[in-house]
């Protein structure tokens, strides 16, 4: 299954931005309000700043207590992210994001962020996957 096919299929439609700006407790707010566990970082237009995770507050809540929801979105966001793109595969995304444990990736096109997907994105697409050729070949087996 391909990135473009996983983002068709999400409930979540439209990628949840923040500007760089806000604050984490803005942030913390949206990404509870949503359920989500990431947001893209942009300041306009259809590219990206960064992303933050929820992993990246909890980690600064750690070190520093709760001036955390002080600090701006800037602070803590990741700036060099790994991307995707529409026609890659979900077992491609799938090992990017294991070997680079972080559970989250945006999708670009053409230069243009289009999306996002979680490895729980990933991980179900895949599945669906497995079970569609193991169908398949149960079907061939059994001779149907």
């Amino acid at each position: 299954m391909l990135v473009g096919q996983i983002l068709k299929e999400k409930a979540i439609t439209q990628t949840v931005t923040i500007a760089p700006d806000k604050t984490i407790a803005d942030a913390a707010e949206i990404l509870s309000s949503k359920r989500i566990g990431a947001i893209i970082v942009q300041s306009g237009g259809a590219g990206y700043d960064g992303i933050l995770s929820e992993r990246d507050i909890v980690r600064e809540l750690g070190k520093v207590g709760a001036e955390v929801l002080n600090l701006k979105v800037s602070d803590l966001m990741t700036q060099k992210l790994q991307v995707c793109a529409p026609d890659d595969t979900a077992l491609a995304v799938l090992e990017r994001m294991s070997t680079g444990r972080f559970r989250h990736m945006p999708v670009i096109d053409k230069g243009d962020l289009v999306g996002l997907v979680s490895i729980g994105d990933v991980v179900s697409a895949r599945l669906a996957e497995l079970a569609m050729e193991n169908s398949a070949l149960e079907g061939m087996i059994m001779g149907h």
